[in-house]
């Protein structure tokens, strides 16, 4: 029977139980990424930390799902036509912009022009569009002038660059290599610009507008719901403090665990460690200037591959056995789609020896190589030392100059020579989503664009691209891929330098967390505490 002392402990507990969902809600959930955001543009920005940025506050046509599917998320769906030339997209009902504005075709048509301005993937597919058009106010089509076997994935790219959908008054008046000056997404957080201090923390709020959808959120796919009121994006240089602040609960996941910390980190109940890996692994790289001297020199860049000992480069960061991979030899990364060995003899096992030998063929002089050291990433900067090491003991007149990786950035993306403020090689780190592909691979999709600054441009590649690109069987994909990671290793167009895992880790008592290879803060639930 009820009582009436029964009704007030029910009601009392609904109260408490209210009232703690509310201060868990009200709670922000801070997380800690590798290096400050300093670009707010996620087209303009090569930077991972933007990417991360943009997710919050963007949204995109079509997610990767947690198998690497891609599926519709603003779309409603698209119909292809039988020659598989023409398609028909759809967008959900009810989408708005921050600013109370309604997304609309003409948005997404000006927003993948801008992006196909910039992105390797971007270009090639405009490159072979016909037409691409708003018919109504949701409805938008691409008709190709020729076959591409890769709309979807174009569309549904899930690292730099992404299909951001901006408004096309923004996307239509910022050219892509310049910054937008409004941040005004339709994703399911709302950036806060007073709270940004560039280089260390920027402010989200929950977007009230925002329409999910009705699938559950899986991987960057299904529904996108804000489930904590407030996010804070952090930078914290320190490794030691970041896992500290981890550990009294000042935030709540790290985008990467500190290496020398994770034994002690895994033995923590209250911590969760990642588990991520295919695409979600990542790759040391030498990025190289192929527009100056000495990396305009073949032979010059086969050095710098066989300086790359990757079992000495991850040993020496802290990635050993469970972590790295210094067996792959993969261009488009060892356990995703396009896989391959084909050119991997050339870089099997790297010698200083045989780099000093191919320097004196290459008739190297000593000339002076400006090397772009990132001080401030726990990622980056040990991998530069290592690689400072072994350049030397090759004989390369190495000249280091250290700063925060947000500088360099500023820097890496002009064509600048030596004595106006230019670079030669940047020791760079990408994912397994930015890699896999070829047509978005930073050693083979940039292929001859001359839109970016390691401006690489090798004749033979270029018709195994076009076939590539124009191809939609995967068999033959995976042929054609073999034959361009050849090409690549043999132009050296982007020295690989070791696969590895970088777990992220996040507080155990978070609940929703989708691991999926970089930091997704939507789903996130935080207790109240």
């Amino acid at each position: 029977m009820l009582t009436r002392r029964t009704a007030l402990a029910g009601i009392g507990a609904a109260v408490t139980a209210g009232s703690a969902r509310a201060q868990s809600r009200a709670q922000p959930l801070r997380f800690v990424v590798n290096v400050g955001l300093q670009n707010l543009d996620p087209i303009s920005s090569p930077s991972f930390v933007t990417r991360n940025f943009a997710y919050l506050a963007f949204d995109t046509l079509v997610s990767m799902d947690g198998k690497g599917e891609y599926r519709p998320q603003m779309l409603q769906g698209w119909e292809i036509s039988a020659d598989r030339l023409t398609w028909t997209f759809v967008l959900r009902p009810g989408l708005e912009f921050h600013d109370g504005t309604k997304v609309t075709a003409e948005d997404a048509v000006a927003s993948l022009k801008r992006w196909g301005g910039r992105d390797s993937i971007g270009r090639r597919l405009m490159a072979a569009t016909a037409d691409l058009s708003a018919t109504d106010e949701r409805t938008f089509v691409l008709k190709l002038a020729r076959p591409f076997g890769g709309v979807l994935e174009a569309l549904g790219k899930p690292s730099v660059h992404v299909p951001f959908i901006m408004p096309a008054r923004i996307a239509n008046g910022t050219p892509p290599a310049q910054q937008v000056r409004e941040i005004v997404g339709s994703g399911p957080f709302i950036f806060e610009r007073e709270g940004w201090v560039p280089g260390e923390r920027a402010h989200f709020r929950r977007n009230p507008r925002y329409v999910p959808r009705d699938e559950p959120a899986d991987g960057l796919a299904g529904g996108k719901i804000a489930k904590v009121e407030r996010v804070e994006m952090l930078t914290m240089s320190d490794p030691g403090l970041r896992v500290a602040a981890l550990q009294t609960g000042e935030v709540d996941y790290l985008e990467y665990a500190p290496v020398d910390y994770l034994p002690r980190l895994r033995s923590n109940r209250a911590m969760t460690i990642a588990a991520a890996g295919g695409q979600a692994e990542l790759m040391y790289a030498a990025s190289l200037n192929h527009y100056f001297p000495p990396f305009d020199n073949v032979l010059v860049r086969r050095a710098v591959q066989q300086v790359l000992d990757r079992e000495e480069i991850l040993g020496g960061v802290g990635f050993g056995p469970g972590l790295g991979q210094p067996d792959c030899t993969s261009l488009f990364m060892c356990g995703a789609a396009y896989s391959s060995t084909n050119g991997s003899d050339l870089i099997a096992r790297p010698s200083l020896d045989r780099a000093r030998e191919l320097l004196r063929q290459a008739g190297y002089n000593n000339e002076r190589v400006v090397l772009l050291l990132p001080a401030d990433s726990p990622l980056l900067n040990p991998f530069g030392l290592v690689l400072i090491d072994r350049m030397k003991r090759a004989g390369f007149n190495v000249d280091v100059q250290a700063a925060d990786w947000a500088t360099h950035a500023q820097r890496w993306v002009q064509k600048q020579p030596l004595d106006q403020g230019g670079w030669n090689i940047v020791p760079v780190v990408y994912t397994g989503f930015d890699l896999a592909n070829p047509l978005s691979n930073m050693g083979v999709g940039f292929n001859c664009t001359d839109n970016q600054p390691w401006g690489y441009c090798d004749a033979p590649m270029t018709p195994v691209i076009e076939a590539f690109e124009a191809e939609s069987d995967p068999a033959k994909r995976r042929e054609l891929a073999g034959q361009l990671q050849k090409l690549a290793f043999e132009a050296a167009t982007f020295p690989i330098a070791g696969q590895f895992r970088s777990p992220a880790v996040w507080r155990s008592e978070l609940r929703g967390v989708i691991d999926f290879g970089f930091p997704v803060i939507w789903n996130i639930q935080k207790p109240a505490r």
